[in-house]
């Protein structure tokens, strides 16, 4: 039941900050889509490995951007912390990206779309597993 409650945060979350986007970096959507991102989260993987997984040592640089960012963007400073969540969030989840590239690789229409020529090789680089450093 938590897992169904969290995906739907979560998605109520990425809805809220992709729409807060579109409308020029509104400040309240955005908030209101990162409150509801990192509780979603919570509650798909359960608070304490949430706790874990944001905190380890090896992703304490990556979490005080996005975590900052999220600070920042709630202190209304929209773009400023747009920025940093994203660069935040691309390092603390870079280890999924070969999982997802390889999902995506295997749907049909999308895995056509990504061996267009222009994006082969940004998502070959993108989807390779040694960037786990």
């Amino acid at each position: 039941m938590n897992e169904e409650i969290g995906m739907g945060l979560t998605g109520f979350g990425v809805f809220f900050l992709f729409f807060g986007m579109i409308l020029f970096f509104d400040k309240a959507l955005l908030a209101i889509g990162n409150v509801l991102f990192v509780a979603g989260l919570a509650f798909v993987i359960g608070l304490e490995r949430t706790f874990r997984f944001f905190f380890q040592k090896h992703k304490m640089k990556a979490t005080g951007f996005f975590l900052g960012g999220v600070f920042v963007v709630l202190i209304g400073w929209p773009l400023i912390g747009m920025i940093f969540e994203i660069y935040g969030f691309f390092l603390l989840f870079r280890g999924f990206f070969p999982v997802v590239v390889g999902f995506i690789r295997r749907v049909p229409v999308l895995g056509s779309l990504l061996n267009l020529p222009g994006i082969r090789s940004f998502v070959d680089k993108v989807g390779e597993s040694n960037n786990m450093v």
